[in-house]
């Protein structure tokens, strides 16, 4: 099977609809974390930065399932962390909001980029800019049909992934709104969840995904 990292952000979504995000992870548990994660089908893991040295998290989850899966930050504020998540092996920026210097520099070290989205204004900034998804935020204040009409003004290839309160009761009604996959917080994972309960909820969320489209 191909190397993950070679892949891009829509070859990825489309084998599996669902970004990890693991807010507060310890570098000692990321990569078993990881595993499960992998195990269930998931094939892109994005660390927040406001976690505890998640660079360090990055980079041990690279150094062990690097040819699995594909790695990167979250919640990225400051172009000048690029060059020590690459460095990490991460390849996916991901933001909270639209920084056009992120997403300019992000593209120019050849990394995917993922800026925050909230209205018709800033997802055609984000393109412009070149991003390559974009992640609608916060998801509980752009319900499915807000998403719906946001979409229709994009370019039809425009990748829309909703993050914040998103579990398997709500991705059905965003999936027939229109997005392209889901990044999954706390309903997924937490510091202090062990990693019996992390696979149950990962195979959970797969199981109700390949559901959903009817895989």
């Amino acid at each position: 099977m191909p190397n993950p990292a070679s892949k891009s952000i829509k070859s990825l979504l489309s084998e599996m609809p669902l970004i990890a995000i693991l807010r507060g992870i310890k570098p000692a548990e990321a990569p078993q974390v990881a595993k499960v994660l992998i195990d269930a089908g998931f094939r892109i893991i994005e660390v927040p930065l406001n976690s505890p040295n998640p660079i360090e998290s990055i980079r041990r989850m690279v150094h062990e399932l690097g040819d699995q899966a594909l790695f990167g930050a979250g919640t990225v504020t400051d172009p000048l962390s690029i060059a020590e998540i690459k460095a990490a092996g991460g390849r996916v920026i991901v933001s909270p909001h639209l920084d056009a210097d992120i997403v300019n520099l992000t593209k120019k070290s050849e990394l995917f980029s993922i800026p925050g989205v909230a209205t018709p204004s800033e997802a055609f900034s984000a393109l412009a800019a070149g991003a390559d998804a974009l992640k609608l935020f916060p998801g509980e204040a752009c319900p499915p049909k807000v998403l719906k009409a946001i979409k229709v003004v994009l370019p039809p290839q425009t990748l829309l992934l909703p993050v914040g309160g998103i579990n398997t009761g709500n991705m059905a009604d965003y999936w027939q709104a229109g997005a392209a996959g889901f990044g999954i917080g706390s309903n997924l994972y937490a510091p202090g969840r062990n990693v019996e309960e992390i696979a149950l909820r990962a195979n959970e969320l797969v199981v109700a995904m390949n559901s959903i489209r009817g895989g």
